[in-house]
Order: C-alpha cells, then structure tokens, then sequence
C-alpha cells in the first residue's frame, strides 16, 4: 500500500510502467496538501517496477486533467521506496528542471496473515475399539471451506495401545488451519488405527481457532469426543472420551518486506570468470570481448542482476572480484582478487562503477585458471559471518557469480555453500557462453540435498544457477526474474529460522500484525 504526500498542490496522479493507475482526490485551497488516497501496488523483488508520480493544480471549474496546470513529477522505483520505507524527492518540470516543490511517498506492505500456530493435543478415556488390547488413536484436523467441503490440516501420529495418549506438538501456519478466519469452522475426528488401512471412528467435535485461542494463557481447552450413532443408539450416552488442548502459541513469521522496511541491507557482490577458456578479450570472439556499442554477456548479466540489487543498498558501493587470472605486479595466479586492484577497498560506486572496473582491468591482467570458485564464496561468507554475530537483520549478501565454465574445485565449493548455507548469504551463478554446464546443476538444491564431501546436508538452499544461453534472446528482466525470484524467501528462511526479528518496524509495523 502506498500513501502519498506531497508539499505542493491540489491533486496527483501515479503511473505505473506508463499506463495511468490511479489519481488521489483533490484538495483545494492548499499549497501543502497531504493525500488520503492510498494505491495497492503488486510487489515483486526481482523486477524493476519503474513508477511516475505527476500533481497537477487543478482549475476551481473543473476536475479534468486537460484544463489543469501541471506542477510536476517524480520517477523511481518501488524497490527504493519500500527499501528506504519513506521516499521524498523533488518535483521535476518540463525539462527535469527541479522546482522548489516535492514529494513525499510512504509505503506499508499489506499482506495476508503468514504466521504459524503450534498445537499440542492429549485424550482421555477414548472408547477402546480393539478385543485383545486398547485402541491405537490418532487426530485428524479439518479445516471446514466455503463450500462445504472440508480438508485436511494435519493428521496426528498413532499412539499404540493407549487410551490416554498425549500426542506430539505440531506447527501449522494459519492461513492453512483457517484460512485466516479465526471463526472458521474446524472438524476434529479421532481413530483407531488398523494395519489393514480400516480404521474404526472413536468420535468427533467442532471448534473454531478462535475458540482454541483461550489455551494461549497456559488453560487447557476440552472438548467431548462424541460419536453420533452411539449418541442415537445409546440412552445414557454421554461421550467416547475427552480430547484436551494443551498448547496453543502464535509464531510470528516476518514478511521479506518486514526486514527491508526494517532496514536490513542487500549486500551485493560480483565475482567474473577471469580464465583462458573465455577466448584472448583483443578477440571479437572472446565471452570478455568489449564491442563498441553491444555489452557482452559478462555485462548484460552483470547489469540485470546489478539493478535490482542496487535499490536495498543505501551506499551504492558494491565489492567486484575476479577469479582465474594472473595479475599483476607479480602475475600469480588468484582467485579472489580485487577488479579495482584495491585489495584494502575493492568496492565500486555503483553498478556502472562495477562495469568501468571490469573493463579497465582486461588489458592489465593475463587470463588463465583453473576455475575455482571456493575463495570467493569463502571470503563474501566471512563478511556474512561477522553479521551472523551481531544477531540482528541488518545486512544480507548476495554474491552474483558470473562463470564460462564447469568449476574445477567441486569437492571445495561444495563444502564452501555448506558453511554458507548457515549464513545470511544466498549465491546466484550464471554460466556464460556455450559450455556443458550439467555437473552445475548439483549446486542448485532443486533437484535434491546438496551436501558437502563429508556428507553434512546444507541447512538451506542458498544457490540458484542459470545458463545465461537460456535467456540470450529474452530482456534482461526476465534473466533478473529468473535468478532473484527465490531471494526474498531465503531471506526470510534464515531470519525466522535464526528467531531473528526486524530491527525497526516500531510504530510503523505493517497491517500484518495479529488480528482476528
């Protein structure tokens, strides 16, 4: 959602990607209106949603744009206004020439309830449905739909021969139980399990979240488990046993946008393939080959990827590295080496800064390799590391690395994403040129655990590769879309994984928070 102000007049008009979206209501007589006109605006952190803020003064006669004078306009990007979380910049006329006017753009994400429930439920005297031993009992959860039809939330492990059984505590995210209803009807049904798959009904009971909600003061909430044919049948019927709720505990789960509103800052970091196998950079064949007037896909990945990232990193000053060449004074091999030749600040200003480094370190460096890209994970994970210590969500790495060929160092570079994965760090690798790039796709989780030569599993799936040949006829859009996608929700995996809250939602917290 987003909540526009401005210190000019009368009435304004936003764009979004061209089209007109929507207009605010006109407020006359006022050279310093604020707007209550709020616009609901689709977020997507792997795009760049360019944005055009116009105010117009209106005529006294008339609420038509044609008769009004324009005052002027205001471009950006949601990225920046949801990442600084407040944007004011100043209003550009005909020309780009700024006046003396400007705008102020608030944001605040609306969202459906993510949060989790932990529920724990026990049973009392149950009916025993078994002739030589008691009954195997396990719960079954409904969450009741619109349509009347019910599905299922979560089924219970069976206790074995307990009429009493106490069963293990389980999370369930609210949208899942209830659909964010807290009145929404909720079917609880008990059996006794049988191996031939024939279960036979103990009973059952209705309740509701809202209701489950009173065991969060440490009460316990029961409900008769009733069985309705014996309830029929049976005269002095009273019930098949009792099912007690014994724990019910809201887990906040914070939104990717909970985090950057918070400040927490994208960290980017670029590491290129310096290697042989990318062809002499003085030949028009070479992947590192700088034409004239058409970017190489070094670049053309490096800038899809590049300006997206650089809106959630306030400084603009981005680390760049280079792996696989010989480089001077000494012109040994590294593999981590600094594009700026800096090694004490290998930062550039801006994305642009990022490609004037790499286009002036070609003619002094000597291509050769191997491929290895183990140092560098390891030396942007120590950086992740010191932020892991401070246990706040401040800082979260990215590190774009940009490859012609399959790795040589595979037993390294695995264990290197182990010790990641347990970090605030995410690894997006784009193959360039025409390489076999299969044994690549191991590093990406999709198609199974990654784990390291010693066998330890990774902790979460922090790396994505694509080859860039797949999207060499598509715009750089739909590269940024394909490797960024997965960025918000690892994210969001490592904080709430770690219990780590955003630093600074205080009075602006978002309508997210926890309501019936």
């Amino acid at each position: 959602v987003m909540q526009l102000i401005t210190c000019h007049k009368f009435n304004l008009r936003f764009k979004y990607n061209s089209p007109i979206v929507d207009r605010t209501e006109v407020i006359r007589s006022s050279i310093s209106p604020v707007f209550s006109k709020v616009f609901t605006v689709d977020y997507y952190f792997e795009e760049v949603q360019r944005l055009r803020f116009e105010l117009h003064d209106i005529s006294s006669n008339h609420n038509g744009l044609k008769e009004a004078d324009f005052q002027g306009a205001m471009e950006c990007t949601l990225g920046q206004i949801v990442s600084q979380r407040k944007l004011s910049k100043a209003l550009l006329k005909q020309g780009n020439t700024a006046g003396k006017s400007s705008i102020t753009v608030t944001a605040e994400e609306l969202s459906g309830n993510d949060d989790y429930v932990e529920l724990a439920f026990s049973a009392k005297k149950l009916d025993d449905k078994d002739f030589f031993s008691k009954s195997d009992p396990f719960l079954e959860i409904f969450r009741v739909n619109d349509d009347g039809t019910a599905s299922l939330v979560h089924r219970t492990e069976t206790i074995m021969n307990n009429l009493s059984p106490v069963w293990k505590s389980f999370k369930v995210s609210l949208n899942t139980l209830c659909s964010g209803h807290h009145e929404r009807e909720l079917k609880c049904t008990v059996w006794d399990w049988d191996s031939n798959g024939k279960h036979d009904f103990i009973g059952e009971f209705q309740t509701t979240f809202k209701e489950m909600k009173a065991a969060m003061d440490g009460k316990q909430i029961q409900w008769e488990c009733i069985n309705p044919k014996y309830q029929v049948k049976k005269k002095n019927y009273r019930n098949s046993g009792m099912v007690i709720l014994t724990l019910c505990k809201i887990i906040k789960m914070h939104s990717f946008l909970d985090y950057i509103m918070g400040g927490c800052q994208i960290q980017f970091t670029v590491a290129i393939d310096f290697t042989a196998s990318n062809g002499d950079p003085r030949n028009s064949c070479s992947l590192h080959y700088i034409h004239p007037y058409q970017p190489n896909e070094y670049l053309k990945a490096l800038i899809a990827v590049g300006e997206i990232c650089q809106d959630y990193d306030s400084d603009k000053m981005f680390p760049a590295f280079g792996f696989g060449a010989q480089i001077p004074p000494d012109f040994k091999v590294s593999h981590d080496f600094a594009v700026n030749f800096d090694e004490d600040n290998p930062e550039c200003a801006g994305i642009q800064g990022v490609v004037e480094a790499y286009q002036n370190c070609l003619p002094k460096i000597q291509l050769y390799g191997p491929t290895n890209i183990a140092p560098i994970i390891q030396k942007v994970a120590d950086s992740a590391s010191e932020e892991m210590h401070t246990k706040e969500a401040m800082e979260y790495f990215i590190l774009l690395i940009l490859t012609d060929g399959v790795i040589t160092d595979m037993a390294d570079t695995r264990e290197a994403i182990v010790h990641a994965s347990h970090l605030p760090m995410s690894v997006i690798i784009v193959g360039i040129g025409s390489a076999d790039f299969s044994d690549m796709q191991m590093l990406d989780g999709d198609d199974g655990i990654l784990r390291s030569p010693k066998g330890e599993p990774v902790l979460r799936d922090i790396v994505q590769f694509v080859p860039f040949r797949n999207f060499k006829h598509a715009s750089p859009a739909a590269l940024a879309k394909s490797v960024l996608a997965e960025v918000p929700n690892q994210v969001v995996d490592y904080y709430n994984g770690k219990g780590i809250k955003p630093k600074c939602l205080s009075n602006f917290e978002s309508s997210r928070a926890f309501s019936p």
